[in-house]
């Protein structure tokens, strides 16, 4: 088995190369944001949809469209906003008064790497648009279901401080996201890059893609061969189970403070992204502390408090922190 590692560790070296390459061609534009960079280059290396929430003016947007330019896939940016329909996204058919029948216009949901902006400012039925084509990854338009091109990936933002003129997305849209991370504010010496490079009437935020499609599906496969130890599936196993029955683990003071707890889909996700965190940190095989390190981001959106903490001002992350620092680590 140590032969097996080995040879795998060998492999996600070789993968380090196109990763850094992504990293670096982002950091020509981005300052800082290593966390959300690296959520990014996690969500593509596992088909991982990912949910941005952020304050405005933190760079969400400008660093998707950074990756999209690093990566040479077909990139469309939705913005979306409160007139929106369904057909906006997915497409609709089109009549043909020369063939008298339809034919289906597809609409910018057919790429590989979708933007969806402000996601929270489309009402429930338009946002409900994206559901088929993030678990199936295929659109069903009028009688005829399209499949989309690998590799296929929706990172979409939101703005967590605005209460009008915003929806917020159902929890069966929610748990779509493998992943939710939240953008915070850079460091001092960070702004003070920011302001040297940004602070000019034509900022240069262009940069050249240094990664083919093919690169991207290569790196995926690696994925599959990270190895995983049988304590390390326990623990992500223990993580999600406690989150459904907190008392069952010794937190009885939790148990009355969530309302739903996590999903299998969570559980998937989760050690998906700690195999690709292994993969970041240039090993192939996951620790506990890879788990650790994702299990925040894979279970914030997916652990809904009840009215009771809400009332006692928890929040989900709270409650996601107390099964961390509670469950044991093997």
């Amino acid at each position: 088995m140590d032969t097996d590692i080995q040879k795998i560790s060998e492999i996600v070296a070789d993968q380090m190369e196109l990763l850094n390459r992504i990293r670096s061609n982002i950091s020509e534009v981005i300052v800082g944001q290593s966390k959300l960079v690296d959520g990014l280059l996690i969500g593509l290396l596992t088909r991982g949809h990912l949910l941005l929430e952020g304050v405005p003016g933190l760079a969400k947007t400008l660093t998707v469209s950074t990756l999209s330019s690093s990566l040479d896939v077909k990139f469309q940016r939705i913005q979306f906003t409160p007139d929106m329909l369904p057909a906006d996204i997915v497409g609709t058919s089109i009549f043909d008064p020369k063939e008298g029948t339809f034919y289906p216009k597809k609409g910018p949901i057919f790429a590989n790497l979708i933007l969806a902006d402000e996601i929270n400012r489309a009402p429930a039925k338009v946002q409900s648009a994206l559901l088929q084509a993030m678990q199936e990854r295929a659109v069903t338009i009028q009688d005829q279901t399209f499949l989309l091109d690998e590799p296929f990936l929706v990172l979409a933002t939101q703005n967590p401080i605005e209460q009008e003129g915003t929806y917020p997305l159902p929890e069966a849209q929610v748990d779509r996201f493998m992943l939710k991370l939240n953008v915070g504010y850079p460091e001092k010496d960070e702004e003070r890059e920011i302001l040297k490079r940004m602070a000019v009437v034509q900022p240069d935020v262009s940069v050249s893609a240094v990664a083919t499609r093919d690169d991207i599906l290569q790196a995926r496969g690696v994925v599959d061969r990270v190895y995983v130890d049988e304590k390390v599936t326990g623990y992500v196993v223990d993580l999600i189970k406690a989150t459904r029955n907190p008392e069952a683990y010794g937190l009885r003071d939790t148990d009355d403070l969530i309302k739903y707890g996590a999903s299998p889909r969570a559980g998937i996700h989760l050690l998906l992204a700690a195999k690709a965190h292994a993969i970041l940190a240039g090993r192939g095989y996951v620790t506990p502390a890879d788990v650790k390190a994702m299990a925040m981001d894979a279970l914030r959106h997916r652990v809904i408090p009840t009215y009771e903490a809400e009332a006692e001002e928890l929040t989900s992350e709270d409650l996601v922190q107390r099964i961390l620092d509670h469950v044991p680590v093997p």
